[in-house]
């Protein structure tokens, strides 16, 4: 799962004004996928669907009380789950969206609301959403995501609640509460999981590319013999497994190539290995054992 922060621009993620930009760049592929006759998504937030982007506009400009006019009004956030993370949400794009729907719902805004440290559930926070079925610099056969406008201010248009603070869990000072992004990414991954049912591989998690990316080479080795011993486990297994079916095949392939009764008649048979009534049955005289002669005993010399 990728989430991350859009940085702010002096282009469509413009967050000092308002936020009428943004929300016409989210429409944008509604109209394509409209002429095509392909099915579409609205925006969404905790209760409803399909709204209309004139109320999106209207709530985020005017949820601004005691901003200064270069502040930031609202953030944009992107939630892109991994082509097997999608294929865990369902097998069609509207599935997907579906429950991409239900994640931001009951996972990622519950999350985001409690990083702050200051109380808050998810109706406290004013976002709304637009998913995206297709990125344009991907190769990936699935490729839906999501985009989040989010409010600088709550709900009831009081607190200023700001997820790029570097501030966390402070509690002296003008500041309070703060926003854990680790714990966020940490927290909305273990609720992807929980919520699907998704066995995560080691390399798929955050803190696996947190490692990776920042950590000391002793601890990306110490994660990637981590990451190597269940597979190695697994290679055990598997070779075990096939040497004793490998040893299984070799046992049938030998008693079925065994000569049996009924085979030509130009085989020739111990009699040591039929019944005493078969030893007695006259044999075809191609298959009479070859006679040997008798040896002449030599007189010894005097």
């Amino acid at each position: 799962m990728h989430i991350d922060f859009a940085p702010p621009s002096n282009g469509t993620y413009n967050n000092a004004g308002s936020s009428r930009q943004i929300a016409n760049y989210l429409e944008h592929e509604d109209l394509e996928r409209m002429e095509k006759g392909i099915y579409t998504e609205g925006f969404f937030n905790l209760t409803e669907d399909n709204i209309y982007k004139s109320k999106v506009v209207k709530e985020i400009d005017t949820n601004i009380g005691q901003l200064l006019k270069t502040d930031a009004k609202f953030y944009a956030i992107h939630v892109s789950p991994s082509e097997n993370e999608l294929r865990a949400m369902g097998s069609t794009e509207q599935e997907q969206a579906e429950a991409m729907k239900r994640y931001i719902r009951e996972v990622f805004i519950p999350e985001y609301a409690k990083n702050f440290n200051k109380e808050l559930s998810a109706s406290d926070i004013k976002f709304y959403s637009k998913i995206h079925f297709d990125r344009s610099r991907s190769d990936n056969e699935l490729n839906i995501h999501c985009h989040l406008i989010v409010s600088r201010k709550d709900q009831t248009n009081k607190k200023k609640l700001s997820p790029l603070t570097n501030h966390k869990k402070t509690k002296n000072g003008i500041i309070k509460g703060g926003f854990d992004r680790v714990n966020l990414f940490q927290q909305a991954e273990q609720g992807f999981d929980k919520l699907f049912g998704y066995s995560r591989q080691l390399s798929e998690s955050f803190n696996y590319y947190k490692t990776m990316k920042n950590s000391f080479i002793t601890e990306q080795l110490k994660l990637q013999e981590k990451e190597v011993q269940p597979n190695e486990r697994k290679t055990e297994i598997y070779q075990g497994s096939n040497r004793k079916n490998l040893l299984n095949v070799n046992l049938e392939n030998k008693i079925s190539n065994e000569p049996s009764f009924a085979q030509t008649s130009t085989q020739i048979y111990s009699p040591s290995i039929f019944t005493s009534s078969q030893a007695n049955t006259p044999i075809n005289a191609e298959e009479e054992l070859p006679k040997h002669k008798k040896k002449k005993r030599r007189r010894p010399k005097l």
